[in-house]
């Protein structure tokens, strides 16, 4: 297996690549105008065809890294399915297919599809006969696809593996090999994961050819992260959190446990203190865990308590704090954690919380880091403001999506136009393929879910309610 380590500077131009002209106007337009650091690293051979493991975090570009290879593979007057992106989950799948898109604007009718559980297979079936260039999915719905025949990889340039060490922490192996059995001998492989367990060069070596390896170090620029930390005992942990948040007030925080027991008591105690707080774990029902993103991405929740496979793929704008509930005891998995916040030149807050027994956990972080940690007392922690965290917007859920042709603008207009309120008033809409979330203000929320009951969206009436804890 050959390596290399980033040879053109995280500051190069997408110029520098073999790339169309109408993709690089694009790239303007989208305001691309220099390489992150795993892009410089992993275009260069991607671009030539070779097969790559490369390994960076969520946020770091590696979705537009993978996405300009695969386009440039692609023929649009061949309608066959020449790409297809295995995702862990639902959510990073959308956010695939949205940056895919983003990206294939330059060519003309290029179309992409998604394939992940949770959704009534009809649609799909249906979609699918109608016929695709790129297929991004789940595991286990791609297969389902595969078994039916409704999907078929004669035609498959490029295989991408997005997050494959979560997809591997989930389950998958059996599946991902079983798909990549499927796809043309003959085809380029890109595999991008944020860690490097044992099984990803099992995976490697079962079908890819002399892969290029690069990495690219989760670190954050000096100064961009305050990280703080905090000894307790087990039985104070939610107690602290508490604290915490009470004392930095974050607008935003994602509070991690390593147990889902852990998540569903954090997020009980926090409620019945009066936050705004939504637990996300592996045995919530897909609507569930679309409400509970949903909310939180819109300001409309104030914590989110999570577990790490949970919250794979989530990546979150703005994200003011990070809260470690318990050490991990995996050193690169914390460098995960704490790399949501503090993105795209804002600083970010993290916070940890360590029990005597988590140690050694904190000491192998601390030789990763490269510094010590920097330790504080509980007994500082004081209220900051008067009264609890309260978020400043609320989730108006919408009965009928995509399937009813209802488009952000159209939700937008009914609010504004039609009932009058301010667009300021109105923050981010979410249209999925059943239910339409839009965040409004804190104060107009329940009169704008009665009078949009009362009115109508694109000239039909609508069921609407408040999503509330």
């Amino acid at each position: 297996m050959s390596s290399i380590s980033p040879a053109a500077p995280a500051s190069a131009s997408f110029a520098t690549l073999p790339l169309n002209p109408a993709t690089l106007a694009n790239l303007d337009r989208l305001g691309y105008l220099e390489m992150t650091a795993i892009q410089a690293a992993s275009l260069p051979p991607a671009l030539l065809g070779k097969d790559l493991i490369a390994q960076a975090k969520t946020g770091s570009g590696k979705t537009a890294a993978f996405a300009l290879t695969l386009l440039a593979n692609l023929n649009p007057r061949r309608f066959a399915v020449q790409s297809l992106v295995l995702c862990p989950t639902r959510e990073l799948a959308d956010q695939v297919t949205t940056e895919i898109r983003r990206l294939a604007r330059a060519d003309d009718n290029i179309k992409v599809v998604t394939l992940c559980g949770g959704v009534p297979l009809r649609g799909q079936l249906a979609t699918l006969e109608h016929g695709a260039h790129i297929v991004v999915g789940t595991p286990g719905r791609v297969m389902d696809h595969l078994e039916r025949g409704s999907l078929k990889l004669d035609a498959l340039n490029t295989l991408v593996l997005d997050e494959a060490d979560r997809m591997l922490d989930m389950g998958f192996l059996d599946d991902i090999v079983i798909v990549a059995k499927q796809c043309p001998k003959e085809r380029q492989t890109l595999l991008f994961s944020a860690t490097y367990p044992e099984g990803i060069a099992k995976l490697a070596a079962q079908f890819m050819r002399e892969p290029v390896t690069v990495k690219v170090e989760a670190q954050h620029a000096e100064g961009q992260i305050e990280q703080r930390w905090y000894q307790v005992d087990d039985a104070e942990r939610g107690e602290a959190v508490s604290l915490l948040l009470e004392h930095f007030r974050p607008a935003s925080a994602l509070a991690f446990c390593n147990t889902k027991a852990q998540c569903r008591r954090l997020v009980t105690l926090l409620q019945e203190q009066g936050f705004s707080a939504l637990a996300l774990y592996g045995e919530l029902e897909q609507r569930e865990r679309d409400q509970v993103l949903v909310r939180f991405a819109n300001r409309s929740c104030s914590v989110l308590v999570a577990t790490d496979v949970a919250a794979r793929g989530l990546d979150i704008a703005n994200l003011a704090a990070v809260i470690n509930v318990d050490v991990t005891p995996d050193a690169e998995v914390h460098i995960h954690r704490i790399g949501r916040t503090g993105r795209a030149g804002e600083t970010g807050l993290v916070l940890n919380l360590a029990s005597l027994d988590e140690m050694g956990s904190v000491g192998k972080i601390e030789l990763l880091q490269g510094r010590e940690s920097e330790w504080h007392e509980l007994s500082e922690l004081k209220p900051a403001g008067k009264g609890k965290l309260v978020p400043p917007m609320v989730t108006l859920h919408i009965q009928g999506g995509r399937k009813e042709k209802i488009r952000p603008g159209d939700v937008l207009g009914a609010l504004t136009a039609d009932l009058g309120y301010g667009r300021e008033q109105v923050g981010k809409i979410d249209v999925n393929e059943f239910s339409t979330y839009v965040a409004v203000e804190r104060s107009v929320a329940h009169d704008a879910a009665r009078r949009l009951n009362d009115g109508r969206i694109k000239g039909k009436s609508v069921k609407v309610r408040v999503l509330e804890d």
